[in-house]
């Protein structure tokens, strides 16, 4: 008599896409035609940070360029070792904030959850390269102070989950997550900061918009979209679900050197978002972050940038030039749409 075995849990098709996804950066470089001196002593910084990139990303990516904006975001680079004054692991000072482990509470009305340390791709910019994730995040026991504290505090309305990336979790976590939430009755809107849908449209499946549809809040999705060329028709599909699903979809993106710090490329950016139905909501002029100096824009140049957009594109269209100030309680606005506007606290 044969005895059956219990059903393995099946892998979705985002999780085997991820388990594929580069970590190698001589693989990645073969994969696009380039040599491997491009990453010669880089190994240091890529131990430190590892490079990790969906193959479906890399197919964006243009074959024998190495100044390609995609590969550009994610390639370790020997300058990323050099000591810069200024450039501090956590610039944005968000241990200040911390309330409880995983819980950031900067701003008044809006807390932020880390989620989760994981990402389908590793931002050489990202302003989180040195968060202490083992600390601060892990399964829903690590999570239950920070709910605590959410629940105790009725000014909070909105919760934010970021990470990370939150959509790194799978759709039984998330549920478990949000079910908690639940409970808690001052929340009205909940918030998902992703790339996941950019980089990995395959996590936008049919679990992952059921999870969204049963959702009690508003819901707000705030993908990270930086070049337009980081939108194809996969990424159009994921983001069409989205939308159905009844989530508004907003953009912020990064103002990073050799990758859009050109007005033709962020109004491309705007014009094809809106298309997604995606709205661009703002432009960070970059954060401090150790070893990303030669991603820096002047706020000057950002300045010029926007009084460009507003020119081409309807003010819907043009995002705010934004700087995070620790302590402030806001984020800082240097131009909304009109080029030489005055800074102000919105």
């Amino acid at each position: 008599m044969i005895t059956a075995t219990p059903k393995a849990r099946q892998t979705s098709a985002w999780q085997r896409e991820l388990a594929a996804a580069i970590t190698d950066p001589r693989e990645l470089l073969e994969q696009l035609g380039l040599p491997a001196s491009l990453v010669e002593g880089a190994d240091p910084v890529s131990a430190a940070f590892p490079l990790r990139v969906p193959r479906g990303f890399v197919r964006r990516m243009r074959r024998g360029d190495p100044a390609d904006p995609l590969l550009r975001q994610v390639l370790p680079l020997a300058v990323e070792a050099r000591a810069v004054p200024g450039y501090v692991a956590d610039p944005l000072r968000e241990a200040d904030a911390r309330r409880a482990p995983g819980l950031l509470h900067k701003y008044r009305g809006r807390a932020l959850l880390v989620a989760t340390g994981a990402c389908a791709v590793h931002c050489r910019y990202c302003f989180r390269r040195e968060f202490p994730y083992a600390e601060q995040v892990g399964h829903l026991g690590r999570w239950r102070e920070a709910l605590l504290q959410v629940s105790a505090d009725a000014s909070i309305r909105e919760l934010i989950l970021s990470g990370g990336d939150p959509l790194s979790l799978g759709d039984e976590r998330l549920a478990q997550l949000t079910g908690e939430l639940a409970g808690i009755p001052h929340l009205e809107t909940l918030r998902i900061h992703t790339r996941q849908p950019v980089v990995l449209p395959e996590r936008v499946d049919a679990g992952l918009l059921g999870w969204l549809r049963h959702l009690p809040w508003r819901t707000v999705v705030v993908l990270h979209v930086n070049h337009p060329n980081e939108l194809d028709g996969s990424v159009y599909d994921a983001l069409a679900g989205l939308r159905d699903a009844g989530a508004t979809l907003l953009n912020q993106s990064v103002l990073l050197a050799g990758v859009n710090d050109d007005a033709s490329v962020l109004a491309a950016l705007s014009r094809r978002l809106h298309r997604a139905g995606v709205l661009p909501y703002y432009l960070h002029l970059p954060d401090a972050v150790a070893g990303t100096a030669h991603f820096d824009v002047p706020e000057s140049r950002g300045r010029e940038l926007i009084a460009d957009l507003a020119r081409e594109l309807p003010g819907y269209l043009v995002p705010r030039l934004v700087r995070e100030v620790p302590g402030r309680d806001a984020k800082t606005t240097i131009a909304a749409g009109l080029g030489a506007a005055p800074e102000a606290i919105v």
